[in-house]
């Protein structure tokens, strides 16, 4: 579904400043929220939750996601992240795999700071060139 179909709603942006409240980073201080919604319009968010094992921590986009899944849904319509820094916080690499696996290439992303500053995307433009279950067809 193009970007511009995605369904409409409330902007995502409180949803995901107020889950990133509830991040659990005493490590790194950095606290990450994220708001998605998905095709049937229902709105899911993820906070980063940091362990001292850094590997085993886990990001907003992907608590997200898990959320999405969790109440039966596959569809990403859009997407909003938001931290404190001083340029609009972009997802890792694994979170960009992530966001393709459940997301068309033209859904909208917002990437933003606490500051309000905010830049417009697609899960495409975050990860050209994503690999997919297209690729594995003669396996």
């Amino acid at each position: 579904m193009p970007a511009s179909d995605a369904p409409s709603g409330p902007s995502l942006r409180a949803p995901a400043a107020a889950v990133r409240e509830n991040a659990h980073a005493p490590y790194s201080n950095f606290k990450v929220g994220a708001a998605i919604r998905a095709a049937s319009g229902s709105v899911y968010v993820g906070c980063n939750v940091e362990n001292v094992a850094y590997p085993e921590g886990t990001c907003a986009e992907a608590g997200a996601i898990a959320a999405m899944v969790a109440s039966g849904e596959t569809e990403l319509a859009e997407v909003y992240v938001i931290a404190d820094c001083p340029s609009p916080v972009p997802p890792c690499g694994g979170c960009r795999q992530k966001l393709k696996e459940f997301g068309a290439a033209d859904v909208a992303v917002t990437l933003a700071t606490t500051d309000g500053v905010e830049m417009k995307t697609t899960i495409g433009d975050l990860l050209p060139g994503a690999f997919d279950a297209g690729h594995m067809e003669r396996s």
